[in-house]
């Protein structure tokens, strides 16, 4: 995936390597995810011939079936909403796609011991995995802290407002230099 085009629009400097992590992490995600046993062939369990013991192939198979999907759009998740993030600009839209962007990298982690549950029990790059996420976390931390406090629309669900600000208020903070524009130089005044 060429991710150059991608960043050149990022305002933060900060989110280029996040992004690149982020980018790395979607591409192991899928490499693991092939890797893995088909879920439609599932693994006989017991012997006899009660019902339950046909079914249980056949849930396991839809379980793991279910976990793979869930870490694969999980994969994909944290590098739209990286752009998500990075076009909005504005602390409350940042920090919402910064939530998602948690939620998604934890359940890729979690997503393992799913994995692991089912049948699927590769270790080496269920740790590389881990690893990767644990750098992209450390890039995360200092995304997060670059993010302009003084550009954000009240949250009026009081989620993602800075500090100081509560819902309900009706304040924008400093989205631009609106302030420095001179009446005289508005070309479209005759």
């Amino acid at each position: 995936m060429d991710i150059s085009r991608l960043i050149d629009g990022f305002r933060l400097p900060e989110a280029i390597p996040l992004m690149q992590k982020a980018v790395e992490i979607r591409e192991l995600v899928d490499h693991i995810l092939k890797a893995a046993p088909d879920p439609g062939k599932g693994k006989k369990h017991g012997g006899g011939d009660d019902l339950a013991d046909e079914e249980e192939p056949e849930n396991i198979s839809l379980a793991l079936q279910q976990q793979m999907d869930e870490m694969h759009l999980n994969s994909m998740l944290i590098p739209a909403k990286i752009v998500g993030a990075e076009g909005g600009d504005i602390y409350d839209l940042r920090m919402e796609n910064a939530t998602l962007i948690r939620k998604a990298a934890r359940e890729l982690v979690v997503g393992l011991r799913g994995l692991e549950i089912f049948g699927y029990d590769e270790q080496p790059y269920f740790n590389l995995l881990r690893e990767e996420m644990e750098e992209f976390r450390m890039l995360f931390i200092a995304w997060v802290q670059a993010f302009d406090l003084k550009r954000f629309i009240a949250d009026d669900w009081g989620l993602f407002n800075p500090p100081g600000v509560n819902p309900g208020d009706d304040t924008i903070g400093d989205l631009g230099d609106d302030e420095d524009d001179d009446e005289d130089d508005n070309p479209y005044d005759d």
